[in-house]
């Protein structure tokens, strides 16, 4: 798949996570519509997710509108992100809270995006989903 020009906000998670760049979302070839999206097109572990569950429970889009965040579900998520991808959800998710989704998706348009074809690169393996090309990233 290629990188689109605009990431939709419906593709950030309530974790903090850029579905976008999902190895699943990546690697599928039946188009998943983000953590917000519909659960048709999601796959088992996203429609089972704790961390949705329990933001829809509490009626927020995001955990970062929660009054426990960081609870203790998106601390262990987040250091298990920290540790085998060097990304922090929780920091992610403060971006976002500061300056506003959009700029959060360009920047990891930006990040994200092949230069040899303009695919998207997995956060969690660095390949392209396009090329099949792997960044040192």
């Amino acid at each position: 798949m290629k990188m689109p020009e605009v990431i939709g906000s419906q593709l950030f998670a309530p974790c903090g996570m850029n579905c976008m760049v999902c190895f699943t979302h990546c690697s599928t070839k039946k188009a998943c519509g983000g953590c917000l999206g519909t659960d048709e097109s999601k796959p088992g572990h996203c429609r089972t997710c704790l961390r949705k569950n329990c933001a829809a429970e509490r009626e927020i889009s995001y955990c970062y509108e929660c009054s426990d965040f960081p609870c203790r579900r998106i601390r262990d998520l987040d250091r298990s992100y920290r540790k085998r991808y060097g990304v922090s959800l929780i920091e992610q998710s403060l971006f976002v809270k500061e300056n506003g989704i959009e700029l959060f998706m360009e920047n990891e348009r930006k990040r994200y995006t092949c230069a040899a074809c303009g695919g998207v690169i997995s956060l969690h393996d660095h390949r392209c989903s396009e090329c099949g090309r792997v960044t040192s990233e």
